[in-house]
Formats: C-alpha cells, structure tokens, sequence
C-alpha cells in the first residue's frame, strides 16, 4: 500500500483536483508540498494536530514538506469559518507567535538540509506593492467567482471587510510564489479551505500555463480538527505550559464514544491492520480505546515520559488513588479569598471550569459538581481559605478534575 492508499483508508483525503497525478507523485515521495499555518496566537493547538500528523506521514514517505508561516497572510485574517473579523495583530505579535510555532513543529517534523523547510509568506506580501498585485494578479481573479466561494458566501449577510477579501488572493499568491521559489507541487488543506487552494491552483496555470505542475488535495478533518480544538473551558494547547501533558490526555481520553476510532485512524501512527482489528473489539473495550488514543497522542507530542505520568496519574484519579501531582492546578493568592470564603460558583469561574455563572449554576443544581468528594448542593457554599490552602479538589461531571489551592 502507497502513503496515498494509506491516507485515503484512514479517511483523511476528501477532494483531490487531479488524483491519479497526486497518487503517483506522492507514492514515489517526489511531492514538495506546503501547508499554511496563521500565527493567530502562541502556540498551536489540537486543531492545526491533523495537519501536523499528515506532514509527518508524507515526510516519512520521503516527500518535502514546506511549512508555510503567515506572517503576512496572518496581518489580514482568514475569513473562512468564521462569523466575526478576527482582531487585528502586530506585526511584534505575529513574529513571536511564528517563533513559538516552530518550535513546537519540530516535534513532529524534521527541519533540515533536503529535509523540511519553514518560510514566512511576510516576506514576499509585505513588500508587494499594490499596483503591480491589481495588474499581474487582479486579472486572474473573478470576483463573481469569488462571491460564490463558501469562505464568503457564509460572511456576506454579517459583512465582510475588504481586507479580508483579498485572503483569497494573498493565499493564491503564496502558492504562485512557493511553486516559483521553492519547487512547490502541491498544496494541501482542510475542507474548508478549498476555495482558496482552488484559486492558487487556477492562478498558477493561468499564468504559467494549463501544464503548470501545481496540485490540490484537501483534508476531511482539519475544519472540524479546528473545533476539536475548543472545550467547555478553553482551547487544547499543545504548548505543557498551556495545556498540561495530563489535560492534554484527559482531553483525548474523554472524547464520544463514536469518534474514538476515528481519532485512532486519523491521528495516531499505529498500524492500520491493528487499528482494523480494533474495529471489532467488544463495546465494552471502549475505555481501552480512549486510552491508547490518550497515550499515543500524547507521546506524540509530549514524549514517552510525559505521556506514562499523564497515563498514571489517569489511572490513580479514577481509581480513587487520589494521587493529585499531575492534576490541572489554579493556584490562588489568600488576597483572591473573601472573609468567610470564596463561593463555589466564583471559584469555578476563576478555575476556568465554567464561562459563566448560569453554567456554574445549572451544573451545581443538576448534581455535576464535586468539591473533595462531596456532591455540592448549592450555589452558595462558601470554600473557605483554610480548606484551599490544603488543596481543594473540584469534580465537574463525571470526567473532569481540577484542584484550586492557595500558595
């Protein structure tokens, strides 16, 4: 089986634009292909994981990656998916953001000489100049095209800016100069993405002509790996600093109990014919899933050692071991603690356990919150800073941890 086969058979191809071309080149490792990454904060999250684990994939099948760093693109703001302008960031920001990612990319791909390349489209947009963009690229592009793009149709009732109209072409123009610059073939990216790949790959044809060697394939998950990467209390970060190796597991060891095979064939690098061999296991196996899938995801990114803790501390928290070491931790000042005590609905906000009061609320009156074992039975218990400073363990609902204490 080629790296393609494979990759379809673990679900992760869903469009291709010229697939017997795309299965040839990449099967005998000659595809120099790019995936985009926006630096819209300091770390990357488990919504970028899927892209990550494909570049990985194809780079050990012997095709160069070019990891391709928004620094100007990210200036704009990618309106797709979106209902809401994304805020505006320096270009201070962007650059930190841009160190922080590679950083952590380097866990999962190898950066080199004839290995992957990281480059920053910043360099080739910011010093564009306007005039000559409208003249030699403006004409490739049809706005009536462009309008009935999915990235804006869904933007246009709410209002979509100018600026982040021109995504579509920034994108486009990366593509155009990656090819031109680097060698780049292909292109990859999620489904969401399509209409902006669509338009790199018309663009560079046009220009360069219909043999141009430029390619497109896009991802079944990566839009929805980018709500993957938003929880009740936050985004999964793959920064420890961030996202503790042990929430990091927690998380995918509490994902639903249909999408854990497919996290298993998509994410993880264990063999497909054990992973089909898995499909068959007994319902009742549920739980051995979820945690391979923890342990696997987690070693990926964290290493072997943080994934055992992580695994370990599991074990003892849900056995009652009350081994409490690598629990998700809110350390409180005694300044933080009112006479007479914090409220439990105060305390699980600062704990970022809930976004608001009428979630604390409604899960302390249906019985899914814990306070050291104890089922909290109203909104008014007050916490009092004597029982934080020996570490108070908070329970919400039947899977999630957190100890807040006072230092």
């Amino acid at each position: 089986m080629g790296i393609f086969e494979e990759l379809k058979e673990r679900g992760l191809i869903a469009q291709v634009t010229d697939e017997q071309e795309i299965r040839d080149l990449i099967n005998r490792g000659g595809a120099r292909f790019y995936i985009g990454f926006d630096p819209t904060a300091d770390s990357l999250h488990v919504g970028h994981f899927m892209a990550l684990c494909l570049m990985k994939r194809l780079q050990m099948a012997g095709n160069k990656p070019i990891v391709l760093l928004g620094g100007g693109t990210g200036m704009i703001g990618d309106p797709s998916g979106r209902t809401d302008m994304r805020k505006m960031l320096t270009k201070e920001t962007i650059q930190h953001n841009i160190e922080c990612f590679k950083k952590q990319m380097s866990r999962f791909i190898e950066f080199g000489e004839d290995k992957a390349v990281a480059v920053n489209n910043g360099d080739w947009l910011l010093n564009l100049n306007y005039v000559d963009v409208l003249r030699e690229i403006g004409p490739h592009f049809s706005v009536n095209n462009m309008l009935r793009a999915e990235c804006y149709k869904q933007r246009m009732e709410k209002g979509l800016s100018f600026l982040e109209f021109n995504y579509m072409i920034m994108q486009a123009y990366d593509f155009l100069y990656l090819h031109d610059h680097y060698g780049c073939n292909m292109q990859f990216g999620g489904d969401d993405q399509w209409s902006n790949m669509l338009a790199g790959t018309e663009l560079i044809r046009r220009k360069e002509g219909d043999d141009a060697y430029a390619m497109t394939i896009t991802l079944l998950l990566n839009s929805e790996g980018k709500k993957m990467g938003k929880t009740q209390s936050g985004a999964v970060w793959l920064d420890p600093e961030k996202t503790t190796p042990f929430e990091f597991f927690q998380y995918w060891r509490n994902v639903a109990d249909s999408d854990v095979m497919k996290c298993i064939r998509m994410l993880t690098f264990i063999p497909l014919d054990e992973i089909n061999a898995m499909e068959n296991w007994d319902d009742s196996r549920i739980n051995e899933k979820k945690e391979i899938l923890a342990y696997e995801l987690t070693r990926l990114v964290h290493g072997d050692e943080e994934a055992e803790k992580a695994r370990t501390a599991s074990h003892a928290l849900f056995a009652g071991g009350g081994d409490d070491t690598h629990m998700p931790t809110t350390e409180l000042s005694a300044l933080d603690i009112p006479e007479g005590g914090i409220d439990i609905v105060s305390l699980m906000q600062k704990c970022g356990l809930v976004g608001g009061r009428n979630e604390a609320r409604r899960l302390i009156e249906q019985g899914g919150v814990s306070l050291n074992q104890e089922k909290v039975g109203s909104i008014d218990l007050k916490v009092a800073a004597d029982t934080l400073k020996a570490g108070a363990i908070i329970k919400k609902g039947k899977k999630v941890f957190h100890k807040a204490i006072i230092r």
